[in-house]
């Protein structure tokens, strides 16, 4: 697909919404437009702003435009044996690049590979001054810069807009396989804990419905002896269960009216109260599904994220203007707003996405 140059443009549509005094809500391809509170503003689409740059598989290193489509990226990686290892969720057919690193969310191999903001080593943005600023770089070694890179990623477009984004990538692995087997969540979470102590090749584990699935990727005679070690059966379908749990497919999830999640130690034993529960990332995440019959209270689900060390964030169904994500400490809050104030002073983008004005400052 041809690259298309959307930058000018793009730089003179922030710098004609300063002079008028709006504000300007970043979009791509609208995936994840249920994610944050809901704002007010222009849209500001890069969805034409798109195209691989560079791509140097034997360094490891894509870097793409954010109007990039998701899909077109994973093709090309997948053609030289190579993946994006954070597994980045689509939630539609026009995800992109810039959504997924603003987004900052990753699939089923986070806990083992790491998050999104690991494998962003550059970007290229246009800040609240209409300024355009390049932090990072290309190289893998190279860190100047990198800590604005990584700030970026998950800040939902509260920043900054991003323009280019540079990622490692990783080789797509020899074998990989699930097996699963049944049990309830405490025995389960009794499992997860087990293998995390050991050195398996996990790459993903997942509990629903009573029964415990566990993805083993790696060099072939690894992931045969972690089968022979771990037990269970071996799961055809394995590879349709991860996606669909990526994708929020699950049938938990399509009928559920309100959708939390919440990071807790993996340790913490299951809220039988709180509707049903999917378990992630080795029992570190819950997906708290509630149908329209057990509606619980979002202070119910800080206060007891809260309490185990955790946080608690209301993912979907959150009334129109109302908070979703869990109030910040004050000193945690005050860098936010500093934050706001040094790339976006004048509060252009996205204002109240994370958190309300009043007590944010525009983020």
């Amino acid at each position: 697909m041809p690259r298309t140059n959307c930058s000018q443009a793009l730089q003179e549509q922030i710098l004609q919404a300063l002079s008028e005094q709006k504000t300007l809500q970043p979009c791509g391809g609208h995936s994840k437009d249920f994610y944050g509170r809901t704002v007010n503003g222009e849209k500001l689409s890069c969805a034409g702003h798109r195209g691989i740059l560079n791509y140097e598989p034997k360094e490891l290193v894509l870097t793409a435009k954010s109007g990039t489509p998701l899909q077109e990226i994973e093709a090309i990686l997948a053609e030289r044996g190579q993946m994006l290892a954070f597994e980045p969720p689509h939630f539609g057919p026009g995800t992109t690049l810039g959504g997924v690193v603003a987004a900052g969310l990753a699939g089923p191999a986070r806990a083992y590979r790491g998050s999104v903001r690991d494998y962003v080593l550059g970007v290229r943005v246009i800040n609240g001054h209409g300024q355009i600023l390049h932090f990072g770089g290309e190289v893998i070694k190279n860190v100047a810069g990198y800590d604005i890179s990584r700030l970026l990623t998950g800040s939902l477009g509260t920043l900054a807009l991003l323009l280019e984004v540079s990622l490692k990538v990783l080789p797509l692995p020899e074998a990989e396989t699930t097996i699963s087997m049944s049990c309830d969540s405490t025995t389960a979470l009794q499992h997860m804990l087990t293998w995390s102590r050991q050195a398996l090749p996990i790459t993903a584990t997942a509990w629903y419905r009573d029964q415990l699935y566990c993805r083993l990727s790696g060099e072939r005679s690894a992931v045969h002896d972690a089968i022979s070690l771990i037990g269970g059966d071996e799961n055809t379908d394995g590879s349709i269960f991860w996606t669909a749990l990526r994708e929020q497919t699950l049938p938990a999830f399509t009928a559920s009216k309100r959708l939390w999640r919440l990071s807790v130690p993996p340790t913490t034993l299951l809220r039988e109260e709180s509707g049903e529960v999917i378990l992630e990332w080795g029992g570190a995440l819950r997906w708290c599904c509630e149908n329209r019959h057990l509606i619980i209270d979002k202070t119910d689900y800080w206060d007891y994220a809260k309490t185990v060390g955790g946080h608690a964030t209301c993912f979907r169904g959150a009334k129109p203007g109302t908070e979703v994500f869990q109030p910040l400490p004050s000193e945690l809050l005050a860098l936010h707003q500093r934050l706001k104030l040094a790339f976006d002073p004048k509060s252009l983008f996205n204002p109240g996405h994370l958190y309300g004005t009043t007590a944010a400052t525009g983020l």
